[in-house]
């Protein structure tokens, strides 16, 4: 039987019509339809609740994450408008979630700078959803309504929990609004739930908790006094959530400069200096007038500027810029104009000071003043221009020259200042950059005279290195050695035609503490980079590195640990792209040597073991099967008291070795795990050693 008729009417049409477009193309709107689409429909809707915050009418946003795959955010801002809109004769709620183009962002009167711009972000969150509910708190009363894929009208929920299955019945003459209660006095907010429509995104595609825990952390750091909640109820493996609802606050109010001290890894050169600034500039932009018709007019408009930054010992760079407190992780004008102010201070402050910095004739480069700077940069500006929806480009030009003459004034202040700290401040960091620039210079010379030493041709190497004899950069194997006892066992154990050995001495530098200048004076640094032959920090080239495989060979006890970390730290900080190739190895010696005694003239049979445990079942297995094994069982106490044989055998022979392959998977938690545990900070690993003190297995202390 066919439908009834009124199950399809004008308003329908009218209702859907900008709707749909979004659901056929939805990736115009956010990008894509996987994990990254379904993450940008969270963050238009958040954004909007940090407005709010931003115009100075919230304080609080709550983020829940619910297990049927549906979120809630509430806020405490002034709440959508529910009167009518004299031009549509809808509601605002509807206006907002029904209209494209539509919302506060477009007028100028309700947000002097916001991150929405195209006044599309609820409307097309709505139209992705299978269903989204939203309740506005406002003058007392407390308003409802609910849509379908965009389309308002009113679900059944009567004896069962809310969600898109639910029977839906459109609304078909007029919408209706409704007030279903009452709202404290002086109490407003908008509070929504949606649940994304699987029609349009990909199966595989989920909230990521950790990429919403490092948004609003980013958020609460730039409206300070923000309070952000987070609350996962998913209980999805491999989150923090897995064992039980969790949840986190954010709330932070000392805004970027403690963004730029948490961001920033290494010890500092500088404090966090912070920049303030402003600029007029006029654009032109089509204004409708009152019968409706597009007239280009002519605007003055004003950006502010606020910078916070700081230098560290490293040669990293982290930069985090902002429009609006949206992220524009591809830069923009704002970003070329900062990099463009800084460039040209430091290239005249340098060429001014070039005889007491012994810079010379060279000229700066934009890599050597940004070596080890963690800046936070934001602007703010009504109606800020970005390329796409999803804003990661900011494409207003008249920025770049506000931004870069806000920079060059106030850098140039700082480095000219003449307050003691100032004054030491700005000398370590002008001697910093012309390190780096020589450094650069240096490794470009090099890199164009050097070439692959074969086994005629190591007289420049360090004399302790025995190198070995092919070309074939993926066949080699460089093996760093714990001291020359266990490298004359090496020797011998090893395959020299395809790996090298090089022995250190003890405890190399900690180089997480160190500057780049000690770490190259450091003996055994300087020959481990030598060695590795494809240089450090910036200028390390990963295709001119000597060895396929570079294996940390320790002994299996707590000093053997501690020195793999150190070796660990050099190549994390100086030399990691080797590590993100996945060509940084940690050899795995034996603990154990069970000798298994054989009947008769059948030689007996060695068993190695790895761990205490794994000597427990090898001995229980034995006994098991009624064998006997010499005693004492031989422990080792490091590598020298193998013989070649075993060595070989053990460790290095790829035929039975067994090796650990260092990877980073998440580069941001490694970064911070080197600081804690080989930083210049003293109290953090502190407090980390005494918290985890209760794990300790004193058996385990090999003393």
């Amino acid at each position: 039987m066919a439908p009834p008729s009124s199950d399809y009417t004008a308003r329908h049409l009218s209702v859907l019509e900008g709707l749909e477009a979004v659901r056929k193309r939805p990736g115009m709107y956010i990008g894509s339809t996987d994990s990254r689409g379904l993450m940008h429909c969270l963050w238009e809707i958040i954004d909007n609740s940090v407005d709010e915050a931003l115009a100075g009418f919230g304080q609080s946003i709550k983020v829940i994450l619910h297990p049927d795959g549906s979120v809630e955010i509430h806020d405490d801002g002034r709440g959508i408008p529910v009167d009518i809109e004299p031009k549509t004769g809808l509601s605002g709620v509807e206006v907002v979630f029904t209209k494209l183009h539509a919302g506060g962002k477009f007028g100028g009167g309700s947000y002097a700078a916001s991150g929405g711009l195209h006044g599309v972000g609820a409307s097309v969150v709505n139209a992705l959803s299978s269903r989204l509910d939203v309740q506005v708190d406002r003058a007392g009363k407390t308003y409802q309504m609910a849509f379908r894929r965009g389309e308002p009208g009113h679900f059944d929920d009567t004896g069962k929990k809310p969600g898109p299955e639910a029977r839906f019945s459109p609304f078909l003459d007029s919408s209706r609004l409704e007030v279903v209660g009452k709202a404290k006095r002086g109490v407003t907010g908008t509070r929504i739930r949606y649940w994304a429509d699987r029609q349009i995104f990909t199966p595989d595609a989920k909230f990521s908790y950790t990429e919403l825990q490092a948004r609003a952390r980013q958020t609460s750091f730039l409206v300070p006094g923000l309070r952000i909640t987070l609350r996962d109820e998913r209980r999805l493996p491999g989150t923090p959530g897995e064992n039980g609802p969790v949840e986190e606050v954010f709330h932070h109010d000392g805004g970027i400069a403690e963004f730029v001290d948490y961001l920033a890894a290494d010890a500092a050169v500088t404090d966090i200096w912070r920049l303030h600034g402003s600029g007029k500039f006029k654009e032109s932009v089509p204004v409708l007038d009152e019968s409706g018709h597009s007239r280009i007019t002519e605007i003055e408009r004003e950006a502010e500027v606020d910078i916070a930054l700081r230098w560290g010992i490293g040669y990293e760079t982290t930069i985090r810029s902002f429009v609006n407190i949206i992220a524009t992780p591809k830069g923009g004008t704002h970003q070329t104009g900062f990099e463009q102010g800084l460039l040209k201070t430091f290239r005249k402050v340098i060429e001014a000071n070039a005889r007491k910095l012994k810079a010379g004739n060279d000229k700066i480069e934009k890599d050597d003043v940004f070596a080890g700077l963690t800046a936070v940069l934001t602007v703010r500006l009504a109606e800020p221009q970005f390329e796409g929806q999803t804003k990661e480009i900011l494409g207003t030009s008249a920025v770049r020259a506000i931004v870069s003459k806000v920079v060059e004034k106030e850098i140039t202040a700082r480095l000219n200042s003449t307050a003691r700290a100032d004054k030491t401040q700005s000398s370590q960091l002008l001697e910093k950059v012309v390190a780096e620039m020589k450094s650069r210079i240096s490794a470009r010379v090099h890199k164009e005279t050097q070439r692959r030493k074969n086994a005629l041709e190591t007289s420049t190497m360090p004399a302790k290195l025995a190198d070995c004899r092919i070309d074939d950069q993926e066949r080699s194997e460089l093996f760093i050695v714990e001291g020359d006892s266990a490298l004359g066992t090496a020797k011998l154990a090893r395959s020299s035609d395809y790996q090298a050995l090089l022995p250190i001495r003890g405890k190399i530098l900690n180089v997480q503490k160190a500057s780049v200048a000690d770490m190259l004076s450091n003996a055994e640094c300087a020959a481990l980079i030598q060695v590795v032959g494809a240089g450090s920090g910036r200028s390390f080239q990963l295709d001119a590195a000597r060895y396929g495989k570079v294996i940390f060979m320790t002994d299996a006890d707590v000093d053997g640990a501690h020195i793999r970390t150190l070796l660990l730290t050099l190549f994390f900080r100086y030399m990691r792209p080797l590590v993100d190739a996945g060509r940084v190895y940690a050899a795995v010696p034996p603990l154990h040597r069970v000798e298994v005694i054989n009947a008769g003239s059948k030689s007996n049979e060695m068993v190695y073991t790895y761990s205490e445990k794994e000597l427990h079942q090898v001995l229980a297995r034995l006994e098991k099967e009624g064998k006997r094994y010499k005693e004492p069982i031989q422990r080792y106490k490091g590598l020298g008291e193998m013989d070649a044989g075993q060595l070989a055998e053990t460790t290095m022979d790829p035929r039975h070795r067994t090796l650990r392959r260092v990877r980073i998977s998440e580069a941001a938690a490694a970064e911070q795990a080197f600081e804690l545990l080989m930083g210049s900070d003293v109290a953090p690993r502190k407090d980390f050693i005494i918290a985890g003190a209760a794990m300790l297995d004193r058996d385990r202390i090999d003393a």
